[in-house]
């Protein structure tokens, strides 16, 4: 639990963070975080004001067993599949985080105080599966303040225009290039206006388009590495906050373009920008790099507790530090792209990879609860 003391001492840069117009989410759920008031101790004492998920989140959590126990023990005796009982645990998980964040959700008018869940990773390139899955979620987690998130695959853009024209919000996720970044933001104001057709209230429904951050880096580090000249190596740590700045241009774009107007005066909510991935892996790099240097208004970070700590520690937050750098991000990617690293190559590996993690992750989810199940004596096929 955090303290008073501590939650005085480090308010500053998490509250110049928030002051800036960058709504902070934490980048992690567990029934003991809830249980113990760890969450709601983060979102009185550290400006947290969302939650995101991911199969490698659940993985995690569930996997280790802490806190599920009796839970496990009841679905294993009422002889539910493997598949029910992770999707029951982590429904529960995401219902009970969404309560602790009600009060901020009803403070920012459901701009805020989000929690989201994904549909299931091994869905990501079926379509009618995923928009299935997604009001199967909304539905089971029963919550206002739930967002469902859907990959930013090329079967997940078409299920997020129908999923957000059905009214539910949605947070999409695994977003690495810039042309997959515009095609999402097409999607959203397709499923607005598909909303929109069907008489719905625009102003309830929101999404949030999360962009990857530090995987960018690792992957071109590595190639920039690998060349070894003085030219590639000054450039390593540039080309994921290159790829970020050109993405909130984007975003700027978008959202001030002829055929955002019309659903603006119809009350409808930008699809903020997301930084996830947000956690530095390279330890040459300051630890609070991805939030420091990708500061802007109407954005949203969700970051890993480590990085939460380290930018109430010692983050610097300088203001925008996004909307005037579009100039040096499009020099940085170029000068990536002569010495023969390929865009376009980088963040298709990259979201491929993305989504075959979670899957990954997923399925040692299921092995795990199959497991549990088992050894209460209940069969979890």
């Amino acid at each position: 639990m955090i303290t008073v003391t501590e939650a005085t001492a480090n308010a500053g840069a998490l509250k110049r963070l928030s002051d800036e117009g960058v709504s902070i989410w934490l980048d992690d759920l567990s029934r003991r975080r809830i249980e113990s008031g760890n969450l709601a101790g983060l979102v009185a004492t550290r400006n947290v004001v969302g939650v995101t998920t991911n199969p490698s989140i659940f993985q995690a959590a569930i996997g280790s067993g802490a806190g599920y126990e009796e839970q496990l023990a009841d679905l294993a005796v009422r002889g539910v599949t493997v598949d029910e009982a992770v999707r029951m645990m982590t429904t529960a998980d995401v219902r009970a985080a969404a309560d602790v964040l009600r009060p901020v959700y009803e403070a920012t008018g459901g701009r805020d105080g989000r929690v989201s869940i994904e549909v299931d990773p091994r869905l990501a390139h079926d379509t009618t599966a995923t928009v299935a899955e997604a009001r199967q979620l909304a539905w089971l987690v029963d919550r206002p303040n739930v967002m469902i998130k859907i990959p930013a695959t090329k079967a997940g853009l078409p299920a997020i225009t129908e999923v957000i024209g059905a009214g539910i919000s949605v947070n999409v996720t695994l977003i690495f290039s810039l042309d997959r970044y515009r095609e999402v933001m097409d999607a959203y104001v397709a499923g607005l206006e598909k909303a929109q057709a069907a008489g719905l209230d625009l102003s309830g429904i929101h999404s949030v388009a999360s962009f990857f951050v530090s995987r960018v880096d690792s992957e071109i580090d590595k190639r920039l590495t690998l060349l070894g000249t003085d030219e590639a190596l000054a450039l390593k740590g540039r080309a994921a906050l290159a790829n970020a700045r050109l993405a909130y241009e984007a975003y700027e774009h978008v959202f001030a373009g002829a055929r955002w107007q019309a659903l603006g005066g119809a009350r409808a909510n930008r699809q903020r920008p997301l930084w996830a991935s947000t956690g530095v892996k390279d330890p040459a790099y300051k630890d609070t790099l991805y939030v420091d240097e990708l500061v802007a208004p109407g954005t949203v970070n969700t970051m890993p507790e480590a990085t939460l700590n380290a930018v109430a520690d010692h983050g610097d937050v300088q203001g925008d530090t996004v909307t005037g750098g579009y100039a040096q991000a499009r020099a940085d990617l170029a000068a990536v792209e002569r010495l023969g690293i390929a865009y376009d190559e980088v963040v298709r590996q990259l979201e491929n990879e993305g989504v075959a993690k979670f899957e990954v992750a997923w399925q040692e989810l299921l092995d795990a609860v199959t497991k549990s199940l088992n050894s209460k004596g209940v069969d979890a096929e």
